[in-house]
């Protein structure tokens, strides 16, 4: 694959990456308008949240019945529209903010990120829920992983701008930004987060990729990542058992264990069929199906709507990665790098976290507790995806402002 962008000493921008057989999702898009809005993307933003509101009232609604819940059927609903309300107002702000001061402070936005995943360890200030230590409480539950996501994009765009000179070299190119990686993956192995880590490492691998990282460096990285994630689950006794049970969950001494989640998963996508049993009608969210509400919300959509159902999330999910490739490749057209690469960042991450949930709901990929972006109760996940969004939006808006003559 030849590189899409080459930097010269005006940090000039080529094309040939659009032969590569990555651009093959962007082939066919149609020019962008130099004016208002990318109207597809906001559509589909609000269809996401507006599927997600309705799908986690419907596999919510039963934790009433739940023993020693003690709350209202519409508890979940609730918190979910006010996390997504506190959501769209950061991420309005988010949207005000120019990308130049995004690159001017992403050395600031790392350090905060890291304070934030280490601060988790100290007593009074972290908090702990079913065995893992990722919170800390700011008004509302903060999953600092989550923002850890965020800080890797715009921390990992300003490190390829900044050094692209060195990006063919391990030790001036790769070695200062793996330094800063070892620490902050330690930290989320530590609370301990394997998905939002796995993310992090696809997040960062994925823009210097596309930031010009040779080939051999980024395949060495691949190989150390698997061996790490291979020695954690090795040494980690619960994590090997979710990936033996993974490998045979119908086995009978895994159903009513670690093949729990996955066997009841499974079964949902089984009633399903075509078209579902009918909105509301699932029977595993009646308790069989343990986090139906976020890490399984896909399963419930399975079982209530069906295959078809199913089919038209990811549809809309592969729309806006491929609109945040199509954006990014406009700003690297109008020699704006930094921009280019956040927008293509967002989408690797979009459809990275889409792909791990989907294939973990449906038995492709070990059990992982990943959300849904947009459609799964999580208040952390929500927050940082819609900023994430808005960031998105940010950079078309100048994409347009330039491509009218202004200045951003």
């Amino acid at each position: 694959m030849r590189w899409f962008w080459q930097r010269n000493k005006n940090a000039r921008v080529s094309d040939d990456w659009l032969d590569a057989g990555s651009s093959l999702l962007d082939r066919h898009d149609s020019p962008i308008r130099s004016e208002g809005y990318d109207w597809s993307v906001i559509g589909v933003v609000v269809f996401l949240l507006a599927f997600g509101t309705i799908m986690v009232f419907s596999a919510s609604i039963s934790m009433v019945d739940k023993p020693n819940m003690n709350v209202s059927q519409t508890h979940f609903l609730l918190r979910h529209v006010v996390s997504m309300a506190i959501a769209l107002a950061v991420g309005l702000i988010v949207y005000n903010i120019p990308l130049r001061w995004w690159n001017r402070f992403a050395p600031v936005l790392i350090v905060l990120a890291m304070l934030l995943l280490w601060a988790v360890f100290l007593p009074g200030i972290g908090r702990t829920v079913n065995g893992a230590r990722r919170w800390i409480h700011v008004g509302m539950n903060l999953q600092v992983s989550e923002v850890a996501k965020f800080a890797a994009l715009i921390g990992a765009a300003y490190y390829t701008v900044k050094r692209q000179e060195f990006m063919h070299s391990l030790t001036r190119g790769l070695a200062p930004a793996a330094v800063v990686m070892f620490f902050a993956l330690l930290a989320i192995s530590w609370q301990p987060d394997l998905g939002a880590m796995m993310v992090v490492i696809v997040i960062v691998f994925g823009v210097l990729f596309l930031g010009g990282l040779k080939g051999w460096i980024v395949s060495l990285l691949i190989a150390g990542a698997v061996l790490m994630a291979s020695l954690m689950v090795y040494f980690t006794p619960w994590r090997m058992g979710r990936l033996v049970a993974y490998l045979d969950p119908w086995n009978p001494d895994y159903m009513m264990g670690k093949g729990y989640q996955l066997t009841h998963s499974l079964i949902a996508f089984g009633r399903g069929e075509w078209f579902g049993v009918g909105l509301g009608a699932s029977i595993e969210k009646l308790h069989y199906l343990p986090e139906a509400h976020t890490d399984f919300i896909l399963a419930v959509v399975g079982e209530e709507l069906g295959f078809v159902g199913v089919m038209c999330v990811l549809a809309a999910f592969y729309w806006l990665v491929r609109r945040a490739f199509a954006i990014g490749r406009q700003a690297i057209r109008l020699d704006r790098p930094f921009s280019g690469l956040v927008a293509q960042g967002i989408g690797i991450w979009i459809g990275v976290q889409v792909i791990v949930n989907g294939g973990v709901a449906t038995g492709i990929l070990p059990t992982k507790g990943l959300t849904l972006p947009l459609v799964s109760f999580g208040g952390s996940s929500m927050l940082v995806t819609m900023a994430a969004l808005a960031l998105l939006l940010r950079v078309d808006r100048e994409n347009r402002i330039l491509m009218r003559g202004g200045s951003v």
